[in-house]
Parts: C-alpha cells; structure tokens; sequence
C-alpha cells in the first residue's frame, strides 16, 4: 500500500515526492513512462561523452530565495548568464532587443536615450494590449516585430502571433542599455552535476519507490494507493472527456562535430530562416571541456509529446472546463505546467508543487489511514494554480 502515487517525474513529480516522503514520511510510487526521472530537464551524455540536454536547453533561474534554497538541497551551482543570439538579416544579434542590437543591425550609433527615442518613433498606439503581435508593436514597431518575432512565433507556435495570448512576447523584454543577458533574475545558475543528477539525489529516499517505463492507465489499477498527485495533461486523466486540450510539440536532431566549438553562445535563434527555431550548443551552459561540441536543432511540431500548452482564449475555456471537473476529484491534485495548462518556467514549477505541498499539508492529515479533508472542503486545496 502506497500513501501516495505520483504521476510524473519531472520537477512537479519529483518535487512533491520528495516533500511527501521527507516531511511526511509517507510511501509514495513515483512513475514516468518515460524511461527515465527528470521530465523535460533530463540531460545525459551523448556517444562522444559530452552532456547534452535530451529535450532541448533548460536553463535555470529565479527570484526566489525559498527556491533556489530548497534545490540547492540536491545540487551545487555553476554560474551562468544565458545569451542568445538571433540571426536577422543575415547577421546575428543580441535578442532580446538592446542597444547593440540596433546600432548593429542598422549602423547606427545611438546611445541609451536615443534608442528610447528612436523605438518611440516605430511603436504603434495599440487600445488594449491582448495579443501577442500587440505587446511587440506596441513596444519596438512592426518592423522589428517582423523581423524577430512574427517568423519564430508562427514556427514555434503553428498560429501568427495576433492569435495568441500577450503572455507569449511578455516574456522577452526590450532593452534600452547593452545588457544582453536572457534573463535578468537574481539566480542565474545551471546544477553542477546535470539536472539528472540532482533529480537522482531529490527522490533518493527510502520511502520512494520508481517505476520507469509505466504508463499512468497500466499502472493505477495493479498498485493499492490512497490518494494521486498528476503532472501529465488534464485532459488525458479525464479520458478527453471534454475534446483535446492542444499542446505544441518539438522535434530534436541531436548532431556532435567533431571540432571544439560550433557557435559564439548557447543558444541561436533563426526567426527569418530555415524550419528548426534554434540551435543549442551545449558546452557553453555546462562548461564541459571536450575537444568536441555537440548542438540540438529544435524543430517544432504539431504531433508528439505535449510541451507547451497554447495559450489561446478557447484553449483557456476548455481548460476551465476540465479544472472544475478536477476540483471535483477526490484526493488527485493536479500539478506542473500540463496537468494546469500553464506555460511556466521551471522555478515557477517548482514554487508551485511546494506551495501544494503546503496546502496538503492543511488539508490532509499526514496519520497514515486517516480520511483527507475533501478538496472542494478546504480552501487551501481548491485552486489548481499555485500562488508563486
């Protein structure tokens, strides 16, 4: 008899797991049907023995002080300030948009207040802010919002950028200085040893069983378990009850050169050409020394494993849908980016399945055998959105 089945063993899962098993000491069956623990974070060595991150490049920060203290339980941090490059027009710049960005791909020599200046001129009035294309506009003028954004949102997402959520270019800001740092968060760092690694320390525990390779339908009826915890797509645990939630998937081509560096930084988007959106080159976020370099291109898709909800306003209904169905379920908590439809970052996940953690906490007496409080009884338990 398990406590506790939980579904899922990337962030949200394994998380949780380790949470229940540590502060509870309850029995918790961990499952993936994947053959592995890590979720999308999983990294592995390649045949030429350089570390690579099988589902494309994941790339830690946050602002929280409570998260990042909680991981480096598992984990030491290498320092890292991720840097993307962009090619456009032939030439690859800093992306997101900054000064150098501009002075080079127009030979200009502007300075800080002159750029503001400058982008003020091409920002269109937008009345309200909703779309994707409405946020860029509004911002950096539609030439820019052409050449950098439109092509790599209408790859990445299937859809042009006036159909999507203004969430989806919210997420790049627009520089007016030389900073051309990705993310500006207080934490910018890449475990140590591999993600891997620290998921393998994280669910290390005596009171944690895994089953790899198991699916969520083969397995819930062969085990005896009181209560679930599910990181997999809604819409799947209710049997598509209410029509399919669309997810957006990726394809990766994984290529080792046989030459010490492939490009200038980790990451190289391509919104003007080519069908992959980027390529990831992975010594750079590791600091691997290899006398060979292994790179991802990353291709989007339509078809395969779900990765990124898409954020639509009928998406976002049909979610509702199922979100008050699950708010209805007696003892299954619906946790991570597929199980709420939400398009977050891995901090995010990870402040997430701890404040559900804290919120069973308050709703289910920790007694092994003791009837939980009804979700839809406390108000700590309802909300599939964690308040992060």
């Amino acid at each position: 008899m398990f406590d506790w089945l939980v579904v899922g063993a990337g962030f949200a899962g394994s998380v949780i797991a380790e949470r229940l098993a540590s502060q509870r000491d309850e029995k918790v069956l961990l499952i993936d049907r994947r053959p592995h623990i890590g979720g999308n974070a999983y990294d592995c060595r390649d045949k030429a023995g350089v570390l690579i991150h099988q589902y494309g490049p994941h790339i830690f920060h946050t602002n929280s002080a409570a998260i990042f203290s909680y991981l480096s339980k598992f984990t030491d941090w290498r320092p890292y300030e991720h840097r993307v490059l962009a090619e456009v027009d032939g030439m690859q710049v800093p992306i997101p948009i900054n000064l150098t960005t501009i002075n080079q791909l127009y030979g200009l020599g502007l300075s800080s207040a002159e750029l503001e200046a400058w982008l003020a001129t091409r920002a269109e009035p937008v009345d309200e802010i909703r779309t994707a294309e409405d946020v860029v506009v509004s911002t950096v003028g539609r030439e820019l919002y052409e050449k950098f954004f439109r092509g790599y949102t209408r790859k990445q997402w299937g859809v042009d950028p006036c159909e999507l959520d203004k969430a989806v270019t919210a997420r790049v800001p627009t520089r007016t200085n030389t900073d051309d740092r990705y993310f500006s968060d207080k934490y910018q760092y890449m475990p140590k040893g591999g993600y891997t690694k620290m998921f393998e320390r994280m669910v290390d525990h005596p009171k944690i069983d895994i089953m790899l390779g198991a699916d969520y339908r083969d397995v819930k009826d062969t085990v005896r378990y009181r209560r679930i915890i599910f990181t997999g797509p809604i819409d799947e645990f209710f049997d598509y009850r209410f029509g399919r939630l669309p997810y957006r998937s990726l394809r990766f081509e994984h290529v080792t050169q046989d030459k010490t560096w492939h490009q200038s930084v980790a990451v190289v988007n391509y919104p003007q050409t080519n069908d992959y959106t980027r390529v990831t080159e992975y010594k750079h976020l590791t600091g691997q020394r290899h006398p060979k370099t292994s790179i991802t291109y990353e291709y989007p898709a339509a078809d395969g494993d779900p990765y990124y909800p898409v954020p639509r306003p009928e998406n976002a209904e049909l979610f509702k849908r199922y979100e008050n169905l699950a708010l209805r379920t007696k003892d299954v908590w619906f946790v991570g980016r597929l199980a709420t439809y939400r398009y977050y970052n891995m901090d995010q996940v990870v402040g997430q399945a701890l404040s559900t953690f804290r919120r069973i906490e308050e709703a289910v007496p920790s007694k092994t055998g003791v009837t939980p409080v009804r979700k839809e009884e406390s108000d700590a338990a309802t909300s599939l959105v964690a308040a992060i």
